[in-house]
Parts: C-alpha cells; sequence; structure tokens
C-alpha cells in the first residue's frame, strides 16, 4: 500500500512539477502568469490532435513518431500561448493579472472546443477520446523495474516523462544559481531598470523566460493525458491542477528543487482521500482542500520570517517602461 500510494503521489504531481518549474521561470523575470492552467489545457489538447491525427493515418504505430509528434504539437501549442502573453504583456504592457486569466479562460475553451471536434469524429458513444497506443509508447518504463522489486517500483517504473521533469527542475536551480544568464534574469525580476542599466536586454530575456517556461508547463498537461489519464482526453477532466501548480511555487519559495519534494506531497494531499475508509463525500472534499491549505501556512510563514532570499521577486507582475528609467 505504501508504495502504491508514493508511486500514485508521484504520478499526481509531476503536471504540478511541470507548472510551477515553468511558472517559477516565467516569475523570475518579473511576470505573474496566471495563464499556467490554460497552457497546460492547450499543451495537453495539442499533443492529443497530434496524437490523433498521427494513429489515425498510420496503419502501424511507430513508437518513435508517436512521441515526437505530440510531443512537438504540445511544445508549438504552449509556445503560441507564451507568444500571446508576451506580446499583451511585454510589448503592449497589459495588466499581467487580466491578461493571465483570460490567457486560461481562453485555454481551456480551446482544449474544450477541439477535444469536443475530436469525440464527434470518433462517434464515441462516451464523451472522451482513447489514445491507447500512443499512451502505451509515453507509459513504458526503464527495462530493469521489474528486476528490482519494490525498489524498481518505487523509483524506476515511471515513463520518461516524470524523469525529464525531475530533470528539468533541477537544470533549472542550477541555471538559477550557477549561471551568467541566470543570474541576468533574476537582476530583471528584482529590479529591470538597474539591469537594462547594466546592459542587459530586458524585453528579450523576458520574452524567452515565458515562452520556456510555457512549453514547460504545457508539457505537464501531456503528461496527465498520456500517461496518468491513459491516453484518455475527457473535457474538463483536467480539473484545478494548473491552479495547484501555481500554487506550489509559493510552497517552493521560487525554488524550482523545492518543488519536486513539493509536487510530490500536493500529489500525495490529492489522492490521500483513496486510502482513508469510511469518508463522507464533505471528508474527502475537506482533504482535497489541503495543498492549498498548506500553501496558505507556508505564505504566512515565508511573510513573518521576510526573509529576502524566500520573497518573490520584486518587480512581480509590474510592467516594465524603459522611457521612465
Amino acid at each position: 500500500m505504501i508504495v502504491s500510494f508514493i508511486q500514485r503521489a508521484v504520478m499526481q504531481g509531476i503536471p504540478l512539477l511541470y507548472g510551477s518549474t515553468g511558472e517559477i521561470i516565467t516569475e523570475k523575470g518579473g511576470h505573474l502568469n496566471l495563464g499556467i492552467p490554460g497552457i497546460m489545457y492547450v499543451g495537453a489538447i495539442s499533443g492529443v490532435i497530434g496524437a490523433f491525427l498521427y494513429e489515425q493515418s498510420a496503419e502501424t504505430v511507430n513508437p518513435i513518431l508517436a512521441v515526437i509528434i505530440p510531443l512537438l504539437s504540445s511544445m508549438l501549442g504552449s509556445l503560441l500561448m507564451g507568444l500571446i502573453y508576451c506580446v499583451l504583456t511585454i510589448t503592449l504592457h497589459s495588466n499581467q493579472n487580466v491578461t493571465g486569466l483570460a490567457l486560461t479562460t481562453f485555454g481551456v475553451g480551446f482544449g474544450n472546443f477541439f477535444g469536443g471536434s475530436l469525440i464527434k469524429l470518433t462517434n464515441s458513444d462516451t464523451p472522451s477520446i482513447a489514445l491507447v497506443e500512443t499512451s502505451k509508447c509515453f507509459k513504458t518504463p526503464l527495462p530493469f523495474a521489474e528486476k528490482l522489486g519494490w525498489v524498481g517500483e518505487l523509483f524506476f517504473s515511471y515513463s520518461f516523462l516524470a524523469y525529464a521533469a525531475i530533470i528539468i527542475a533541477i537544470v533549472v536551480s542550477i541555471f538559477f544559481n550557477r549561471t551568467r544568464k541566470g543570474l541576468h534574469l533574476r537582476a530583471i525580476g528584482e529590479n529591470p531598470a538597474t539591469a537594462d542599466a547594466a546592459g542587459i536586454n530586458v524585453d528579450r530575456y523576458k520574452y524567452i523566460s515565458t515562452c520556456i517556461g510555457s512549453i514547460i508547463a504545457g508539457l505537464g498537461g501531456l503528461y496527465y493525458v498520456m500517461d496518468y489519464a491513459d491516453g484518455i482526453w475527457s473535457n474538463n477532466a483536467f480539473g484545478d491542477r494548473g491552479w495547484l501548480a501555481i500554487a506550489l511555487v509559493i510552497f517552493a519559495v521560487w525554488r524550482p528543487n523545492v518543488s519536486i519534494l513539493g509536487s510530490i506531497l500536493f500529489g500525495g494531499l490529492l489522492i490521500a482521500y483513496n486510502y482513508i475508509q469510511n469518508l463522507s463525500f464533505e471528508q474527502q472534499e475537506l482533504i482535497k482542500m489541503m495543498p492549498y491549505v498548506v500553501t496558505i501556512l507556508v505564505l504566512i510563514v515565508i511573510s513573518m520570517r521576510n526573509k529576502k532570499e524566500n520573497q518573490p521577486p520584486a518587480s512581480l507582475g509590474l510592467s516594465y517602461f524603459r522611457e521612465e528609467r
């Protein structure tokens, strides 16, 4: 039971890890992207569209193409969403909160529209799309996992996207703390005017960081559909995972490496009610609230301690007008 619980907690947490890592990259550049839930949704449906078109056109599914096509489709859809956000908030200086919320609404509507359209094309009796063959290619575990018993199940039984999420989080953490470009991005998030005066191209860094963050977040949506949901797409099945990813950013105090453990914790809290017997519906809903409660408590603690390293970037959510520096 313990091994099963941890496995499911990790699988629940991987989409949150992708979303939080992408959002941390964006926020380190001073932009609060509340469009992450919509971007993750678009990343998921874009991958589904790519996989659906490939499965319909191919007589036999090639495992490599079955992975590459949805992966590229998801990255492209997420990138376009990130570019929309960049143009509106960086070039046109639109309000970041409003733009992000609008992007989330658009992303969910976009996903539901095309998801519903694909469901009609399949003439399915259920309101869902089953991409079983593509999902099998994504879910392939490491070949030696079964030989290692519970150790293999606990550490080596996940798909490549799960390990990629952890590697990306570690690399991003190193990037922020050990590289010159990472320090430049952090400087922009703290004070873009000072960074600009030092010769750093503020808009370029903001564009690149936001677009890369959007691509990474979109992969969280793809992972959820192809791995966790076994290739089954249903409209609105993604739930509030995008918002939990944003909450995880606060819980991890803007540190991608801390997000790894935080995502597993959040994933465990999301499924804990399944492992507790004789719970009423109201009690189950209260347990599902725990990730948000934990985030609020962390926010209170870091506010009381008031340590600089645990605070968000100073210019987070503020538009930068170069002519005013």
